[in-house]
């Protein structure tokens, strides 16, 4: 079965690439390896040659981390294929303006796992069904791709993806792209082996069938990364307490039915049920989906005592609390539209958030 592992936890954001070539190991696995990738830990010594390959199928932390415990991975490095820059940096590809997607190489000795078993693994720890997103992330550079640089590496991996799609175990159409190999760039250093350094691979969870978000492992990004991430406005507004303009943001008057999420975490914060037009320009509710995902403090800037709203796996600043607002809460939840991310009902499932499907189909 292709996603016999399908029910793992695997938190990152978004390509699935796949390249083959040659290289020759000998001796022990330095770091890095001759390859130039970086050895893992269970690598020894290896007489024969190695394979090459490389995948992309979500956030490259994650992907890395998977492949790294793979059994007969000897080297792995993060960085970027199939795009039109030379030499991109981490920030470049996140604007999706270079044509990037991020990319894990992956040198792994083929007597001990095959190439069909790593396109196995390939597809069991993304969602090959969405175009240009996964979970939480969204971008031409979170887009599922396999590169091959052989005739054999294109009819394995075409092949492999035609039972997938034939296997009945997904909801929507596989859209992963098989196209030639192109160069690989590395990733920054701090972006090499991160889980295994100590950070999360963690920004959505995916099961065979998906329910609903948990954000179980999620830690904050680094300030490096937030700042690739998100946008000047969204960067002050989340971590740096600023105030959106009124009547002048994404969301004070959207009146589709679906949910609000942290845009940094994708914790689900508030619900269109829950949405009233409060007249002050900024996304107001009368409470959250659930109080467990939000935070409050004491806020006395600007000469004035104000209850604060974070989120609370994020810790990502959301606007403020009063006590002024309709029945049945009395509650007015005053939010950036710049801290939040609008799923509409129709896609809750697609991202991870099915079962807050109900929200819309019980009365309120």
């Amino acid at each position: 079965m292709y996603l016999q592992r399908i029910g793992w936890t695997l938190v990152l954001g978004g390509l699935a690439v796949l390249a083959v070539r040659f290289v020759a190991a000998s001796g022990e696995q330095p770091r890095p390896t001759a390859s130039g990738l970086f050895a893992t830990r269970q690598a020894t010594g290896h007489a024969q040659p190695t394979q090459l390959a490389a995948f992309a199928a979500g956030c490259f932390w994650g992907v890395e981390q998977e492949f790294r415990m793979q059994k007969g991975v000897v080297a792995t490095a993060v960085g970027f294929m199939g795009g039109h820059t030379e030499h991109p940096t981490y920030a470049q590809v996140c604007t999706d303006m270079t044509g990037h997607a991020e990319t894990v190489e992956v040198e792994y000795d083929p007597a001990l796992v095959s190439y069909d078993e790593l396109l196995d693994l390939f597809w069991s720890i993304h969602d090959p069904t969405t175009p240009d997103r996964q979970g939480p992330d969204h971008g031409s550079q979170y887009r599922s791709v396999i590169f091959y640089f052989t005739e054999d590496q294109k009819a394995r991996a075409e092949a492999s993806r035609k039972r997938l799609a034939s296997s009945g175990e997904l909801a929507a159409p596989v859209v992963t792209e098989i196209v030639p190999a192109a160069t690989f760039t590395k990733a920054e250093a701090y972006h090499q082996q991160y889980v295994e350094k100590g950070g999360s691979a963690a920004c959505h969870r995916r099961t065979k069938s998906v329910t609903a978000w948990t954000g179980d492992g999620f830690k904050k990004p680094a300030d490096e990364t937030l700042r690739a991430k998100l946008d000047l406005l969204q960067y002050n507004v989340t971590q740096k307490e600023g105030t959106e303009p009124p009547f002048h943001n994404a969301y004070w008057d959207n009146h589709r039915d679906g949910i609000y999420v942290d845009v940094v975490s994708g914790e689900p914060l508030f619900s269109s049920r829950d949405k009233f037009d409060s007249g002050t320009g900024w996304p107001s509710f009368t409470k959250p989906i659930d109080p467990k995902h939000i935070a409050t403090q004491d806020d006395r800037s600007l000469t004035m005592s104000r209850t604060e709203v974070r989120s609370k796996l994020a810790n990502s600043h959301l606007g403020h609390v009063f006590a002024d607002g309709p029945a049945p809460t009395g509650m007015r939840y005053c939010m950036n539209s710049a801290a939040l991310r609008f799923i509409p009902v129709e896609n809750l499932d697609k991202e991870g958030y099915g079962e807050l499907a109900r929200l819309f189909t019980s009365k309120q």
